[in-house]
């Protein structure tokens, strides 16, 4: 097994003022040569938006883009005709395929939003692009991963174009649980959303990552009450 440590503490930080961004990868003007991908992950982004700002309509192409709210609610539109809210406990996915154009506000105008934002390679270009969004109760997330994003629609998942998956798990302390690829030589990039957790020895800590690969599973122990993400995607150099 192969694992790759990414400390928060090595992210990339920009703060606007009305937008405090935290970037696991190269983005916008921060870059790092060691930190630009994650096999099909491109982009992670930690980002807390003030009451009232967002980010004015922009475009994407042959992209992947979820988005995660944790903390708060935010409102999307879309060149697709979609128009709503992404509330807490809900996964939003794009495919941006041959062109897509989207604003997203914090959709209180008194308090911050907190969300991930999470780009993919696409596995297919230029297909049409399409939205589609899911809430999930979070207590089937207890102690189970509940898998939030997948190409198999059986899984419970919203789609994704690309033989990747996101899944979600809360543990409380003391507790193990094991991940498993569903897709032959994908690798893992987990990240802990809150709390602390040890994998193959080694100890993260909240906005902590580990990439993992060369492995068909592998155990997390949560050391306090852990609320983790598991983004399993292809592997390429």
């Amino acid at each position: 097994m192969k694992t790759i440590f990414y400390p928060a503490s090595e992210r990339g930080h920009v703060n606007f003022g009305w937008l405090d961004s935290y970037h696991s990868f190269s983005f916008g003007n921060w870059h790092d040569p060691e930190k630009v991908h994650f096999g099909a992950l491109r982009v992670l982004n930690d980002d807390t938006v003030e009451g009232g700002k967002g980010f004015d309509t922009h475009p994407h192409d042959n992209m992947e883009i979820v988005s995660i709210p944790l903390k708060g609610a935010i409102a999307h539109k879309d060149s697709t005709g979609t128009e709503g809210i992404i509330y807490s406990g809900d996964v939003q996915i794009m495919s941006a395929g041959s062109g897509i154009r989207h604003s997203e506000y914090n959709a209180s105008h008194f308090d911050p939003v907190n969300f991930l934002q999470l780009w993919v390679f696409p596995k297919q270009r230029n297909i049409k692009p399409r939205h589609d969004q899911k809430a999930f109760d979070q207590s089937g997330r207890k102690g189970k991963w509940q898998v939030v994003v997948s190409p198999d629609k059986t899984e419970g998942g919203v789609w994704i174009n690309q033989d990747a998956r996101m899944a979600l798990t809360q543990l409380e302390a003391g507790k193990e649980i094991t991940f498993s690829p569903v897709f032959s030589g994908n690798g893992v990039y987990l990240f802990v959303l809150e709390g602390a957790a040890e994998v193959d020895g080694k100890k993260l800590g909240r906005r902590d990552a580990l990439g993992v690969s060369g492995t068909d599973a592998f155990t997390i122990k949560a050391d306090t009450q852990t609320d983790l993400l598991a983004i399993e995607v292809p592997m390429f150099a």
